[in-house]
């Protein structure tokens, strides 16, 4: 089939390699414009472009596709377009286009955790299973028809990069057989069921902070999911620290009381009910390194965490 790919983030990044293995006719990728990064603010490509680009795909990065990309788009005359983490809401004029209509891959078991961050709420609300949904995609917010589903079991240490590791390639997977089966005719199609629909909002970056009154395992689904943005911090004595990874503790004390702080011991503070021992942590203009290999060379005042 003659595909159009869009997509940005590296969770796009085995689709497109999937439908290049499996022979379809990959004629354009579009992807975000080149975003500046790093201390130099340089322009860099997203991981999905480098891909066509190392494939030798036309590349279209349009500010608004349903503005700038809709001509460019018409001329490919894709047969189907597929989404995997384009970060573009696609208009009807768009969407109109293709013949067999736009597969999108999307990071839940659908109706659940429809939007823009599924992974980092379902690790966030301490699921124990999540999925990739294929669905045709509409005009509303993943509330296409959905195609295939297959499920994923969360593993206690995963984050929301190592989750999205294996969701981006069990959805890579899914995507071949689900373009296979609708260009057969045979792909199942169904409406989602509305009562059982949860969307959640894009994350922000103040979001990581940490509230010590909440239950230490919240704190701990918290570290979790926003591994690696927008990253959990505390603030200790006026200033930011990072905290990357940490697990429930079966003491008590007034929610945000430090219990421990040395080098023996690491690093416990008092949570809503149990506490939160900090295993893995950041200074602010420091590196990433074992609470206790930190607590060798600086303080933490047994205080209240701000």
């Amino acid at each position: 089939m003659r595909v159009v790919f869009m997509g940005t983030p590296e969770y796009g990044v085995p689709s497109l390699r999937a439908l290049i293995a499996a022979g379809h006719q990959v004629v354009g990728v579009f992807t975000q414009p080149d975003k500046p990064s790093g201390r130099g603010k340089k322009l860099t490509p997203s991981p999905v472009k480098l891909v066509a680009l190392e494939n030798n795909i036309p590349v279209y990065q349009p500010q608004k596709i349903r503005v700038d990309g809709v001509e460019d788009l018409r001329a490919l005359a894709p047969d189907v377009c597929v989404t995997a983490a384009f970060g573009q809401i696609l208009s009807q004029e768009v969407l109109d286009i293709p013949k067999m209509g736009t597969v999108n891959v999307h990071a839940s078991l659908l109706p659940e955790y429809r939007g823009s961050s599924p992974i980092n709420w379902c690790l966030l609300k301490g699921e124990k299973v999540t999925g990739v949904t294929t669905m045709l995609t509409d005009k509303g917010i993943d509330t296409g028809d959905i195609l295939q589903k297959r499920e994923c079991v969360i593993e206690e240490s995963d984050t929301t990069a190592t989750l999205t590791e294996k969701l981006a390639l069990i959805g890579a997977e899914l995507l071949i057989d689900t373009l296979d089966k609708l260009e057969k005719g045979v792909c199942p199609r169904e409406k989602q069921d509305e009562s059982k629909m949860s969307y959640y909002p894009m994350l922000k970056k103040e979001m990581g902070l940490m509230d010590f009154r909440k239950s230490a395992q919240e704190l701990c689904n918290q570290v979790r999911a926003f591994d690696p943005w927008p990253c959990s911090y505390m603030m200790v004595e006026g200033a930011p620290m990072k905290v990357w990874k940490a697990e429930v503790a079966d003491m008590t004390a007034a929610p945000g009381t430090v219990l421990c702080a040395d080098a023996r011991q690491g690093l416990v503070i008092a949570a809503g009910d149990k506490a939160l021992r900090i295993i893995e942590l950041q200074a602010q203009g420091g590196k990433r390194m074992k609470a206790q290999d930190y607590l060798r060379g600086h303080g933490i005042n047994q205080t209240i965490i701000e």
